[in-house]
């Protein structure tokens, strides 16, 4: 028996899914984690959380309570400055007007939750382990990074402002039964509110920056309280010239000067103060961007 010739088999055309990716899609490029989709995923993670809602309804509360504290003390205050001449002379002191500071009162407080918010909203991705996810889907991890700056600042600077609007709306009638009068929209109180919230807003800058480069909730919380609150105590504390000029320059010292309607003597101009503040907002942020770069998940 004479063996069968086998005929050639001619190659098999490719199907149409088995073309590349480019030649389906018309030479289009893919849909890619552009930074607009990202930032959208970073704003609906953070709405979605139930402790974030708590830490901004809590900022509200303390905002409008502490003003109308302060609305009722300054109020207390000014009664007993009728009566007795060297009370009097400490508003005088202070420059006059001390209803226009009410609505601004909580700002130390406010600056703590929102900045620890900001500790929170990036050490959690490490202790969670849900930054693997998150890098993952975003490998350049820096646009997931910046995403999260802006999410965190605009929150921080619309919840403050508004905060402290309801607040000076709160103090007025306060304020109006002992014979005092706050304007809210006046010129140097619009400049307050706008001040404050953007001093607030850099804080939890600060904060997202800390729990990117220390990776923990409780070590980035207590490094931010060590700036804002221990630093200035202790520095005001220790005698010494070098520890009296250094004082100027941290960074929870410079809202006073920002805000001034004049400048204090022996205080940072408005302009220096404006400095100092972004060198500690942006020299942190910078090197937790390097750092979160170069180090693994």
């Amino acid at each position: 028996m004479s063996p069968t010739a086998t005929e050639p088999v001619p190659p098999r055309e490719p199907a149409p899914s088995d073309s590349p990716p480019a030649s389906r899609h018309s030479g289009r490029p893919l849909p890619g984690p552009t930074f607009l989709r990202v930032l959208n995923s970073e704003a609906i993670k953070f709405r979605s959380l139930l402790s974030t809602l708590i830490l901004l309804a809590s900022t509200a509360a303390v905002m409008v309570g502490f003003g109308a504290l302060s609305a009722w003390g300054t109020g207390q205050f000014a009664g007993a400055a009728a009566r007795d001449p060297q009370a009097a002379a400490r508003i005088t002191a202070q420059g006059g007007d001390l209803a226009v500071s009410v609505p601004t009162s909580g700002i130390a407080f406010a600056q703590l939750i929102l900045g620890s918010l900001g500790v929170l909203l990036m050490s959690s991705e490490f202790t969670t382990g849900m930054a693997r996810s998150t890098f993952t889907a975003v490998p350049r991890r820096l646009p997931a990074f910046a995403a999260k700056l802006v999410v965190v600042m605009a929150t921080s600077f619309v919840v403050t402002a508004v905060s402290t609007w309801v607040a000076g709306l709160v103090a007025v009638p306060i304020l109006d039964s002992y014979g005092l009068k706050l304007d809210p929209g006046s010129s140097q109180s619009v400049k307050l509110l706008l001040v404050n919230s953007a001093y607030v807003a850099a804080v939890a800058a600060i904060g997202l920056a800390l729990g990117t480069l220390l990776r923990n909730s409780a070590g980035g919380i207590m490094s931010l309280v060590g700036i804002f609150f221990v630093a200035p105590i202790a520095f005001q504390l220790i005698p010494g010239d070098f520890f009296k000029e250094a004082r100027k320059y941290l960074p929870g010292n410079t809202v006073d000067s920002l805000a001034a309607a004049e400048h204090v003597p022996d205080t940072l101009e408005a302009w220096q103060a404006a400095v100092v503040l972004g060198a500690w907002v942006l020299i942190p942020l910078l090197l937790a961007a390097v750092l979160l770069k170069r180090r693994d998940v």
